[in-house]
């Protein structure tokens, strides 16, 4: 019996442990850390473009680096990150709206009352379009909640 405990133990131990390996990170990054695939977030507002950003222009910012396509939007986000930062940490925003997150297309966004959505792809963009205000008020709703599995 006592080895039973200790396997049951271990599994429980493991157990954890993977389920912390695949907790949601708070922001969407690529498989080398760069936020929204290493966009300049800055640019959906100042260029009305998603605009790829730089090596040379990275900050550290909420356990992600964002890069950015010039050093003056690099400043701008710096000064203050939550005015620039997409929603739902740069999840899906249709996908939050729905209780669960998916990866995004950078080049599928929305600025709504001067926030950042971005979405799976194009077709989940317009899918998303069709309630915007009712799927923001769902995806704020469910954001904290997807945060904390």
């Amino acid at each position: 019996m006592k080895i039973l405990t200790k396997i049951a133990f271990i599994f429980t131990l493991w157990l954890g442990s993977v389920a912390s390996a695949f907790a949601l990170e708070p922001v969407y990054s690529d498989f080398f850390g760069n936020a929204i695939k290493g966009y300049d977030p800055v640019a959906y507002f100042t260029e009305k473009a998603a605009v790829k950003g730089e090596r040379d222009y990275t900050y550290r910012w909420n356990g992600a680096d964002w890069r950015f396509s010039s050093k003056q939007n690099l400043d701008l986000f710096v000064a203050n990150p939550t005015q620039y930062a997409p929603q739902y940490g740069g999840y899906c925003a249709w996908a939050v709206s729905k209780g669960y997150t998916a990866k995004i297309d950078p080049e599928a966004w929305n600025i709504v009352d001067g926030k950042l959505y971005l979405n799976y792809s194009q077709s989940v963009k317009q899918t998303w379009q069709q309630d915007i205000h009712g799927n923001i008020a769902k995806g704020d709703e469910n954001w904290p909640t997807l945060l904390r599995k």
